[in-house]
């Protein structure tokens, strides 16, 4: 690195360091932005030909993450990890692929009661909260519901996806305010952000944590009334297909212009922080749950593979934070991190001890933002088979930059990240020693992570 450039970077760093320590102390507001099937070419500032200027303006005026890992590259065990901050492999009901909404033994499954998430810890140190959006963590009996686990107020649906302009599953309405069913017109996405800004406009003495849980750009789950069953349906506005209409794939377009329409809500989202002034009050994450999904337009290049699978394209996703005055304008975090971190994360932002919730598997990201380059940590990944969506298991431990891969047809694979990041040499043969000592690394996290 240039000398002065060095220079410069440490000073921004030296004055940033004490700001954050001030800021700390004051118990911000957090609001967690998660977007659904949205891959790492899916996002402007990482390399996408999809416009996405208000997400982008995070990375700008706050810190890009580029090792940012989700808990799961599947919906339901990525959300487990995210609000618990534990590995999903613990969870009670062995939540390890994606609840699905039709499936009878899956409405007896979800976030038990003594599974904490840090809504509710939040909640315990003062904070107002809510969920708007997608849940995803159980659907059937009310004890898995969002108002069971911390969310003072709960707005979206409780199903992986739905009709973006029906609100239903299928032909089954899935859409609540609280606990009571409701039935009205709108898009998904826009009723999401109507809601985010109104709750974001309440005048309130304490702070809040909203997670914002978008559905979008995932396909939407229509109903086929000559066939009697749902379809998967990739559902832009009309209004947003112009901007995107260069894009020559059909599938390719439809999922971009689903997410102009999403970068747009954001923005909106983003200026209503600004007028209530309260940005400077306010920890800004933007987070997608996964690896986008080809199939539905969704891209994940240069990383390999996507949904469903453990390769980089399917866990490695797109993270922004913004916080202004704290954190540093275009600041870029290239240590790695995880959706697990932010319980522990947001707990030393409320000035809490995080050890007073055991079991958690993240760590602090707070170092990283003060430049520090992070520790040689430690992942597992676990995906479960699903005989329905014809996903066989799959499993991954990372020790800094040497990963291990168990593929759903058993193959086996060794990758170095730092020289080979977008995982094209397998170094099994190459390194036996180092692929051993992964291998046994895995085994060992599998062990610790069973659920007793």
């Amino acid at each position: 690195m240039p000398r002065l450039l060095t220079l410069t970077l440490l000073a921004a760093l030296s004055g940033f360091i004490p700001s954050l320590a001030a800021a700390t102390t004051k118990r911000p507001n957090v609001v967690l932005i998660v977007t659904d099937d949205q891959g790492m070419k899916d996002v402007g500032c990482y390399g996408s030909e999809i416009p996405t200027p208000n997400i982008d303006a995070l990375a700008s005026d706050g810190a890009k993450f580029t090792r940012w890992y989700s808990a799961s590259s599947i919906c339901t065990p990525s959300r487990f990890g995210m609000l618990t901050g534990r590995n999903p492999s613990r969870s009670r009901d062995q939540l390890l692929g994606a609840l699905m909404f039709l499936a009878e033994d899956d409405k007896k499954r979800g976030l038990r009661r003594s599974e904490t998430t840090v809504a509710t810890a939040l909640k315990t140190l003062g904070y107002d909260t809510a969920l708007i959006g997608k849940w995803h963590l159980g659907h059937g009996s009310k004890e898995f519901w969002p108002t069971q686990h911390g969310f003072d107020y709960f707005y979206g649906h409780t199903a992986g996806c739905i009709d973006f302009f029906t609100m239903s599953y299928g032909n089954t309405l899935d859409w609540y305010r609280n606990e009571t069913l409701l039935d009205e017109p709108g898009y998904a996405t826009d009723l999401l952000t109507a809601d985010a800004i109104r709750f974001l406009k309440q005048k309130r003495k304490t702070p809040f944590f909203l997670l914002l849980a978008y559905n979008a750009p995932h396909f939407g789950k229509g109903w086929n009334d000559g066939e009697n069953e749902t379809v998967n349906l990739m559902q832009p506005h009309p209004r947003d297909l112009e901007r995107v209409r260069t894009i020559k794939d059909p599938t390719r377009r439809k999922f971009a212009a689903k997410t102009v329409g999403l970068d747009r809500s954001i923005g909106e989202v983003m200026q209503v922080l600004d007028e209530e002034q309260l940005s400077d009050k306010t920890l800004v994450v933007f987070m997608t749950d996964h690896g986008g999904d080809s199939n539905y337009g969704g891209a994940n290049e240069p990383f390999r593979n996507g949904k469903a699978t453990l390769f980089e394209g399917g866990i490695r996703v797109p993270c922004l934070m913004r916080w202004p005055k704290v954190i540093p304008r275009s600041l870029e975090v290239s240590a790695a991190a995880s959706a697990l971190d932010f319980f522990p994360s947001f707990l030393d932002l409320a000035g809490a001890d995080s050890n007073r919730w055991s079991g958690l598997d993240g760590e602090s990201f707070l170092p990283l933002l003060k430049g520090e380059t992070g520790s040689s940590r430690s992942f597992y990944w676990a995906l479960g088979e699903h005989v329905d969506l014809q996903r066989a298991r799959w499993e991954a431990f990372m020790q800094g930059e040497w990963k291990y891969v168990q593929d759903g047809a058993g193959s086996e694979y060794l990758f170095n990240l730092e020289s080979d990041p977008y995982e094209r040499t397998n170094l099994q043969t190459q390194n036996p020693f180092m692929f051993k000592s992964l291998k046994e690394g895995l085994q060992r996290a599998r062990k610790s992570f069973q659920t007793l």
